[in-house]
């Protein structure tokens, strides 16, 4: 059933952007916007885009500076996700188990 033609307005714009810049589903602003989710990214997917682009460069922004200033933590985790460092002492654990000649031939009487 097709429903009347959706007009953007300009406070619809600035609010989808700032509900995707904070990580509101598709579905939520759609229905904040009484509009079908498919409506939404048919008239709305450039604030959708650049909301969510906006908020990770902001927060990345944060997360540089705070390792920038010292934070172990934070520079830790950026070097891991960003600069592909890993930990080095890893134990895998395969679920074989070792056993020497001696222990597999033993009567277990020991």
């Amino acid at each position: 059933m097709q429903g009347k033609k959706h007009e953007p307005k300009e406070e619809n714009r600035s609010l989808v952007r700032t509900m995707a810049a904070v990580g509101t589903r598709y579905e939520d602003i759609a229905f904040k916007l009484e509009i079908s989710a498919d409506t939404l990214t048919k008239y709305y997917r450039k604030e959708l885009d650049e909301g969510r682009i906006d908020a990770n460069a902001a927060i990345a922004r944060s997360l540089f500076d705070t390792a920038r200033s010292g934070n172990l933590t934070a520079q830790m985790f950026w070097l891991k996700t960003r600069a592909g460092w890993k930990e080095t002492d890893r134990k895998e654990i395969d679920g074989t188990i070792h056993l020497s000649w001696d222990e597999w031939v033993g009567d277990g009487n020991d």
